[in-house]
């Protein structure tokens, strides 16, 4: 890396492959920069947990070839109930970036989110409970 003339390095540009699985006959992905997949946004609109599910929904389905190719994967992928970060983890994007996506696919009716929190934004006892136990097991 290039050193700068007060000693620091130059940093490198970030750039980020979404290595996704393609459907039969689409294109590779290409090297695309986290920030321009989200419009430059790092927070979603609307509050989503990281162990929150998501499922497609029909109209998701039924627009497939409209969609942008981070939202088709995640359609594609969340054909199953999913968390945010398994979504995260196995389109290999930046959690943030899982975040905004999915916040947006919500907002246009593409997937369903449901989520332990409560009213009050306080994680359920019951899933609580649940993960004690599996941490104990271990």
């Amino acid at each position: 890396m290039p050193a700068l003339p007060g000693g620091g390095d130059v940093p490198r540009p970030i750039q980020q492959q979404y290595e996704q699985r393609p459907a039969a006959g689409s294109a590779p992905s290409s090297l695309v920069r986290p920030y321009a997949v989200t419009k430059g946004r790092t927070k979603p609109k609307s509050q989503l947990p990281l162990e929150a599910l998501i499922s497609a929904t029909a109209a998701a389905r039924n627009e497939s070839g409209t969609l942008t190719p981070e939202w088709q994967a995640i359609s594609d992928l969340c054909r199953e109930w999913r968390s945010v970060a398994e979504i995260s983890a196995l389109l290999r994007m930046p959690l943030g970036v899982a975040r905004v996506l999915v916040a947006d696919m919500s907002e246009q009716g593409l997937v369903q989110i449901r989520s332990s929190l409560n009213n009050e934004a306080r994680p359920n006892t019951n899933l609580l409970e649940r993960v004690l136990s599996g941490l104990r097991k271990l």
